[in-house]
């Protein structure tokens, strides 16, 4: 337990910095579901809008530290390989 009143500040603030990078993480996750769905479904200009919210979450969320940057240098290549994937089927 935080025995001074700093500590008792840096423990408040951690709580809230670890649920800001869950909301990131999670919304990438519902992301990128909602891209294989759409890429699967074949809706070229749903997916492609998706794509890039994605990616600039991804982008948010390695500005914050949320996630690793090569972690999110990984996760904007598996989009672009998605985006691609719809591309060639049209």
């Amino acid at each position: 337990m935080a025995n001074s009143r700093q500590q008792r500040k840096r423990v408040v603030i951690a709580q809230r910095q670890r649920m800001e990078n869950l909301r990131y993480k999670s919304a990438i996750k519902t992301y990128f579901r909602r891209l294989r769905d759409s890429v699967a479904a074949n809706e070229g200009d749903q997916a492609r809008e998706i794509a890039r919210k994605l990616s600039s979450t991804i982008d948010k969320a390695a500005a914050k530290h949320a996630i690793h940057d090569n972690n999110a240098a990984r996760k904007k290549s598996k989009v672009d390989h998605l985006v691609q994937q719809l591309s060639a089927k049209e």
